[in-house]
C-alpha cells in the first residue's frame, strides 16, 4: 500500500482513539507501528475522558487530548484546532469520528470506508482482505445448530488468527506506510507505581501468591462464566497453592463481587475486594502485580495481557480468533470453550441454555490457571 505523497513525512499526527477499554488496547500494536514509522512525529492520541489514564507513559504517545461524554463535535472540533495537526487517522468506524476531525480543519484524514462519513475524510481506506464482520446468530440458527439439524457450520473457516481485530488497526496504520506486521499490544505502568499503588492497597507486605478474578463483562450475561464456577474454581485453586485473591470489577459489579467475597472467606480463603475502588491506572497495576488474572472475556483482560500478566479465559458467546486476549497464539494465555454448536453467537443473552459457558467445567480452568501461575 503506497500513502499519497501528501502524508508522507507528518509533523504532527492526531489518532482519534477507540471508545471502548479492550478495543483501546487492541489499538496499541497499530500506534507502535505509526511510533515506528514517524518517531520524530508528535503523536497525539484524541481520547474519552474514562481512558485517559490507559495511555500514561504509552512509548507510542507524545500527548493525549481528552473529552467528556457530554462534549459535542463542535467543541472537540474546536479544541483539536488548537493542535494544529496536518495528518489523523481515525481508528473508530463512526461518523462522529470523522466529522470531529473534518471540523478541526486538518488537511489529510484518514480511516476506514464507511456510509455517511467518507465525505469528511481525505483518503477512505477499503476493508482489507481477510477482514471478518463479527455476524450475530438470530436464535432460530442457534436453536437449528443445537438440534443438528442445521447446514450452518459450527465454527466459520474464515476465523483464523489473521482474523484479529488488532489486524483491522494495523491495516490502517498500514494506509500510512506503516509496518503492517502484528506486534503485541503492549501498555505501561512503572515499577514505582505498582509499589505505590500495591501499599496504598495493603499489598506491599503480602508474601502469597497474587491471583486476580475479574467476574464481570459489561457486554452482557453471555460473556460471563457463571458466577458459582467462578467460587468453586477460586476455591479450588485456594486449596492447591497459598494464595490471595484480587476482585476487580466496575461500579455495576457490586453486587457479584460482594456475593464472591463472602463465599471465598465463609472458606477461610483470603480475597480482597477492590470492585470499584480503582482508578483506571491502579487497576493497570494491580494487574501488573497478578501472577495471573482469571476473567471473563472483557475490557481488563485485555489490559492484563498488554502488562504481561497471563490471563485464564472462559469463551461463549464471543471469539477468541477475533478479540481474544494479547498477539494471537501466546502461549501464556489460555483461553477455554467449550463445544457448543452454536459458540459463538455474539448475543448478548442466551436464548436457550447457555451451554456454551455451562460446559466448560471448574476443574479444566482451575488446571490452567495453576499452569498460567507456573
Amino acid at each position: 500500500m503506497n500513502p499519497p505523497a501528501t502524508i508522507l513525512h507528518p509533523r504532527r499526527i492526531l489518532v482519534r482513539g477507540t471508545n471502548w477499554l479492550g478495543d483501546a488496547v487492541m489499538t496499541t500494536p497499530a500506534l507502535l507501528r505509526l511510533r515506528e514509522k514517524f518517531p520524530n512525529a508528535h503523536i497525539a492520541l484524541l481520547t474519552p475522558e474514562k481512558l485517559r489514564e490507559l495511555w500514561l507513559h504509552h512509548p507510542a504517545v507524545d500527548e493525549t487530548i481528552s473529552f467528556a461524554p457530554d462534549e459535542n463535535v463542535f467543541a472537540i472540533g474546536k479544541k483539536l484546532r488548537a493542535g494544529k495537526f496536518d495528518l489523523a487517522l481515525v481508528l473508530p468506524n463512526s461518523p462522529r469520528s470523522g466529522i470531529e476531525v473534518y471540523l478541526a480543519n486538518i488537511p489529510q484524514r484518514i480511516g476506514y470506508e464507511r456510509p455517511w462519513r467518507n465525505i469528511f475524510l481525505t483518503q477512505a481506506v477499503t476493508p482489507r482482505v481477510g477482514a471478518v464482520k463479527m455476524q450475530k446468530r438470530t436464535p432460530a440458527e442457534i436453536r437449528s445448530l443445537v438440534s443438528g439439524h442445521s447446514k450452518l457450520t459450527t465454527q466459520n473457516p474464515k476465523l483464523l488468527p489473521a482474523s484479529h481485530q488488532i489486524y483491522e488497526y494495523l491495516h490502517l496504520a498500514g494506509a500510512l506506510g506503516a509496518n503492517a506486521e502484528p506486534l503485541a499490544p503492549q501498555l505501561a505502568v512503572t515499577p514505582e507505581e505498582v509499589e505505590a499503588t500495591k501499599k496504598k492497597f495493603g499489598l506491599d507486605k503480602t508474601t502469597e501468591l497474587i491471583f486476580g478474578l475479574n467476574p464481570g463483562a459489561e457486554y452482557g450475561p453471555a460473556k460471563r462464566w457463571p458466577v458459582e464456577k467462578f467460587i468453586a474454581a477460586a476455591k479450588e485453586i485456594s486449596r492447591r497453592t497459598d494464595c490471595v485473591w484480587l476482585l476487580f470489577g466496575g461500579k455495576g459489579d457490586l453486587q457479584l463481587a460482594t456475593q464472591i467475597e463472602s463465599e471465598i472467606q465463609n472458606s477461610k480463603f483470603i480475597i480482597k475486594n477492590y470492585c470499584g475502588q480503582t482508578s483506571l491506572h491502579e487497576l493497570m497495576a494491580l494487574l501488573k502485580t497478578c501472577r495471573v488474572l482469571l476473567t471473563n472475556d472483557t475490557g481488563p483482560m485485555h489490559v492484563a495481557a498488554a502488562l504481561g500478566t497471563p490471563v485464564v479465559v472462559p469463551f461463549g458467546s464471543t471469539s477468541p480468533e477475533l478479540t481474544g486476549p494479547g498477539l494471537p497464539g501466546d502461549a501464556r494465555n489460555h483461553l477455554i470453550q467449550s463445544n457448543a454448536p452454536c459458540s459463538p453467537c455474539f448475543l448478548r443473552a442466551c436464548p436457550i441454555d447457555f451451554r456454551c459457558m455451562k460446559n466448560i467445567d471448574v476443574e479444566r480452568v482451575a488446571a490452567a490457571v495453576l499452569q498460567a501461575a507456573g
